[in-house]
């Protein structure tokens, strides 16, 4: 009976370590190139590389403060990203950060730990140290272009109602011009046809002219 129990018991050890044996075969191996990038005061970029011809669908990174004992855990899966924004950390802090990869069958060890020390508020950010693989930074640079462009959208909308409302104002000023000049042309033959009037006085003078010097001639 004992002899039993004994080869069960080595039975089942068997099939366990063969199961961690095929477990830890199938792991993803760990994160290399660990890297912060675009430290702030609040704020950082961890960026990391995998062994090519590995399948991850994940991540894992341990966030601790080097002077605590408190841990923050981000996880996320159905995702190739190879970096990730940590938020809301505090200025001028020390941080240790691992990060580890998620596969099929599980995660992987953990990456070598990485410290860097964040900012002050009053501190200036770099201009060299800007990236557009930052999300935070190429959000921002898109909306100054969306920002840009619709100005540029805005200016050219307004030159083209200025030039369409100043060639308005020139055909009316022409139009304005030829109403002007016509109705001067249509004066001219009315005062034109008062003089048959002075020349019918002329003829009804001359009817009376006669009498005239009929009435001269009865006084002589």
């Amino acid at each position: 009976m004992s002899r039993l129990l004994v080869l069960v018991n080595c039975a089942v050890q068997l099939l366990f370590s063969s199961d961690m044996f095929v477990v830890t075969a199938n792991r993803p191996p760990a994160p290399v190139n660990v890297s912060v990038m675009h430290l702030r005061a609040d704020s950082a970029t961890v960026y990391w590389e995998i062994p090519e011809g590995e399948v991850i669908i994940g991540f894992s990174i341990s966030q601790q403060r080097q002077e605590g004992h408190t841990q923050r855990f981000i996880r996320e899966v159905n995702t190739t990203s190879r970096s990730c924004v940590l938020w809301d950390l505090d200025q001028e802090t020390d941080y240790i950060i691992q990060v580890q990869s998620i596969g099929l069958y599980g995660e992987s060890q953990a990456s070598k730990r990485v410290h860097f020390r964040t900012l002050k508020k009053s501190d200036r950010f770099p201009s060299n140290s800007s990236n557009q693989d930052d999300p935070a930074v190429e959000g921002v640079d898109k909306s100054r272009q969306l920002q840009t462009g619709e100005m540029i959208i805005i200016v050219v909308v307004l030159l083209m109602w200025a030039a369409v409302i100043a060639l308005f104002c020139r055909q009316y000023d022409i139009i304005k011009d030829n109403d002007s000049s016509s109705g001067k042309d249509k004066v001219k033959p009315s005062s034109m046809a008062s003089t048959p009037e002075h020349c019918s006085g002329g003829l009804l003078r001359s009817k009376f002219h006669p009498s005239l010097q009929s009435i001269n001639i009865m006084e002589v």
